[in-house]
């Protein structure tokens, strides 16, 4: 049945069971203006509307929300206590709620150990696999995982016989595949001891130059008390064994002052508290020293597949299991298909798990991932790709009347592939599941069984229901969404002359095959290509990183729950100004991390109460209300406000404050002006940077380079989170951006900037092993006159050519 057959069945079956709902009464999380709303059950419903026009506000803050607070009030206290603890949304009324999954865009695995096979069923299915059919046999499947330590021992067992409980002392063995060199890392690490610590120093002098290893405390008063070396002694003058014990010293328990403690060598410790996490999950200063401090180098053990000797020697048909992990898994998909084709180990008594496997491996290639590997760390899947590993996950799920909620699945997505994602999301809902989706793309709206249209602006402009029906009700209903769900840019008639070229020769990164291309200057660029083709790799290992290059990405903001816009761009610091000098004051008092602070919560806003086994919860602050500011401080304003009053305005409306009268604030007013100019109008300044998507972070990053006299930008899908309608301003941008003599190179898979943009250069012809060469490059016009690539064929429908 066709997509276009299933969703006409699902909208009249829709009318004939309309009563099936789930309802929301009166929701007023973030901007959402006591919103009331009925979403069928079962179907397939897309939510609308400009960026921050309260889409994820409904969906994901209220809906969401409030169905897994329900679910985690099921559970004992006990095992509440290892769950976050959710607040119940801001909402008169919720009906109908059925068991919520989140499939969001937050990155994967802040764990060195967590891959795609691990991340899905997939990694444990080819362990099983292995385990009956690998020859020679080496034992259970956790012989062939990288997480289970091979260990033996002895311990008591209690059971029951004749009547009684009896203990006995009995040996236990457990075989694992973990690389006892690497500890199933696959890499293995070295440090630079002079990164450590001055020699030239004591322990009492601060010789320790680790971040957080001071020698106040407990922490100091462990080193000091240690007795494994004198606190008071140069560190250079220390002997073979003290050395030993404060570099290397496995964890010992040691008595100081009268208490037991645990002492444990520097770089046990470190390896422990700093490495056993993902590098783009640290902290700034702890990467920095990480950096610093520490090389990795691939596991000369193991060769870097995490696996013991015994598990890389069991084969099936000559591949291993680190084999079989590494290949694309569009061609391991193959592989585990020819198992069974008779020529040969017998393979009836796995049949159910290959096909599991096989369905598995299929629905990786269905959704656009099959230039994957199994072995992919989790950690270095983009936002797009760590959603649709978890979408795999879902779509062999047997629950049924589930609801699925999508932020946005489409992102990171060729046109090629969004078709196969739709069919995906309508797979879902066909197993009688309810399916809400975020979503900008008119090719995903389209499909829609119900849609929800919020607006009509942004932040307090936004919040209101504009439209709530059909997609043919929407093109009709004159909201922002319907007015502009069917635009489509056109091809210029003509583009700019270049004024030099970027020289790429030989580029081999990934799966990219030698590479030569010019990448012209002083125009806009688009580079395109499916997802896997090779298009972060040409540009981010072949441009970014020269001189004068700014390379502007969505990987997130580092900073703190205290930072915002205002913090991050530098627009606080003219705003405190401006408030010093009109109140006679010091700077610092308008700020929430320094002197202005509310002294019950630090400036934070809430209070954080830890309830021992229980998960900790935040609460507004009862003394500034979350204001921030000490009583004193909000008693002073400039040009009528105070400064809480200041933050919590959008970016739109400080502008228009920072831009005329009493508060004409010049400084602020042009940094507000870019951001606008990037699309953020609708941010509150104090809005915490945790709380912004990937395109918005990318804007933000944006807005503070524009300034900078870089001659070439590079941007990674600027249209991330972007409505229909804020499109062709990001393409106004660009176009000033090029006009005042920048370079503009654009990774996107958005048609409206392909068409937009004055060269092409596509990678492919497919991803993975399939792709990593340029298949066109030239003007938007002439790809689509040769049609001669995928993206080709889509741009030339797109322009309707």
């Amino acid at each position: 049945m066709s997509t276009a057959t299933r969703t006409d069945t699902a909208r009249t079956q829709h009318a004939a069971d309309g009563h099936d709902l789930i309802r929301v009464l009166g929701a007023r999380e973030n901007n959402l203006a006591d919103v009331s709303v009925d979403l069928p059950k079962r179907r397939l419903t897309v939510f609308t509307g400009v960026s921050g026009s309260g889409k994820s506000s409904l969906v994901f803050s209220t809906i969401a929300a409030e169905s897994q607070r329900l679910i985690n009030e099921t559970y004992s206290t006990f095992v509440q206590g290892f769950m976050p603890t959710l607040a119940r949304p801001d909402v008169d009324v919720l009906d109908g709620l059925t068991t919520a999954i989140i499939v969001g865009q937050e990155r994967m695995g802040g764990d060195p150990r967590s891959t795609v096979g691990t991340a899905t069923d997939a990694g444990a299915m080819l362990r099983i696999l292995f385990s009956r059919l690998g020859d020679p046999h080496i034992g259970s499947p956790q012989a062939f995982s990288f997480n289970v330590a091979s260990i033996s021992g002895a311990g008591a067992v209690t059971f029951e016989k004749g009547g009684r409980a009896v203990k006995e002392r009995r040996e236990f063995s457990i075989t694992g595949g973990m690389c006892p060199r690497c500890e199933g890392r696959g890499s293995v690490s070295d440090f630079d001891l002079t990164a450590l610590y001055d020699e030239e120093k004591s322990l009492a002098e601060g010789a320790l130059t680790i971040p957080g290893y001071s020698m106040d405390g407990w922490f100091g008063r462990i080193f000091k008390g240690s007795g494994y070396f004198d606190p008071d002694k140069p560190i250079k003058s220390y002997t073979k064994r003290e050395l030993n014990d404060l570099l290397y010293r496995e964890a010992t328990k040691i008595k100081v002052e009268g208490i037991n403690l645990t002492y444990e060598g520097l770089i046990p410790r470190i390896q422990k508290s700093m490495l056993a996490k993902d590098v783009d999950s640290m902290q700034p200063h702890i990467r920095a020293f990480v950096d610093r401090a520490v090389v990795f180098a691939t596991c000369p053990e193991c060769d870097g597949t995490r696996l013991t000797e015994a598990a890389r020697s069991s084969r099936i048909r000559g591949i291993s299991i680190a084999d079989a992990s590494s290949m694309q898994i569009s061609d391991l998909a193959d592989w585990v298909r020819a198992l069974d084709d008779g020529s040969g180990p017998t393979t009836a008594g796995v049949a159910p798990l290959l096909e599991t496997l096989r369905d598995t491996l299929d629905s990786f290639v269905e959704i656009g991932l099959g230039y994957l590997s199994l072995e992919r760390p989790a950690g270095t899947l983009s936002g797009g790709e760590a959603q649709r590993v978890k979408m795999v996950g879902h779509l062999g799920s047997s629950l049924t009347d589930v609801t699925y909620v999508f932020d946005e699945p489409t992102i990171g997505l060729h046109p090629h592939d969004i078709a196969r994602m739709n069919d995906l999301l309508l797979r879902l809902r066909d197993k009688g599941n309810t399916v809400l989706v975020v979503e900008h793309k008119p090719e995903t709206i389209a499909i829609a069984d119900h849609v929800v249209d919020l607006g009509p602006g942004a932040g307090s402009d936004g919040g209101t229901i504009c439209f709530e029906g059909t997609v043919e009700g929407l093109r009709a209903g004159g909201t922002i969404t319907g007015r502009h769900l069917d635009d489509r840019a056109s091809l210029k008639e003509s583009v700019r002359t270049p004024s030099g070229a970027l020289e790429i020769r030989g580029a081999d990164a990934h799966n990219l095959r030698g590479v030569d291309v010019d990448i012209p200057l002083g125009v806009l660029v688009a580079v395109t290509g499916v997802a896997g083709s090779g298009k972060s790799s040409l540009i981010h290992g072949s441009v970014s990183g020269r001189d004068g290059v700014v390379a502007v990405d969505q990987t997130p903001i580092r900073g703190s729950r205290r930072s915002n816009p205002a913090t991050y761009t530098g627009l606080l610091d003219p705003i405190r100004k401006a408030f010093a000098k009109a109140n006679g004051v010091k700077p610092a008092l308008f700020s929430a991390n320094s002197e202005g602070a509310c002294p019950n919560c630090n400036g934070a806003g809430v209070i954080y109460t830890d309830l021992a086994i229980m998960a900790g919860v935040a609460t507004t602050c009862e003394v500034c209300g979350g204001k921030r500011f000490s009583a004193d401080v909000l008693e002073y304003t400039f040009g009528g406000r105070d400064i809480s009053e200041v933050l919590a305005m959008s970016v739109a409306q400080a502008r228009e404050f920072f831009g005329s009268g009493d508060a004409k604030t010049p400084a602020a007013h042009t940094i507000l002006g870019r951001l606008a100019d990037v699309g953020l109008g609708y941010l509150r300044l104090g809005q915490p940077l945790t709380t912004l998507s990937g395109g918005e972070r990318q804007r933000l990053k944006l807005a503070t380079h524009l300034t900078e006299k870089a001659g070439v930008y590079v941007l990674d899908e600027p249209t991330t989170g972007l409505h229909l309608a804020d499109v062709e301003q990001l393409l106004g941008l660009l176009d000033r951006l090029v006009d005042a003599g920048k370079s503009v190179i654009v990774i996107e898979h958005h048609q409206a900037v392909m068409a937009h943009a004055d060269w092409i250069v596509d990678l492919g012809p497919g991803a993975g092993h399939d792709g990593g060469r340029v298949v066109f490059e030239g003007a938007p016009a002439e790809l689509v006159a040769a049609r001669s690539t995928l993206t080709g064929e889509h741009l030339a429908a797109y322009v309707g050519a």
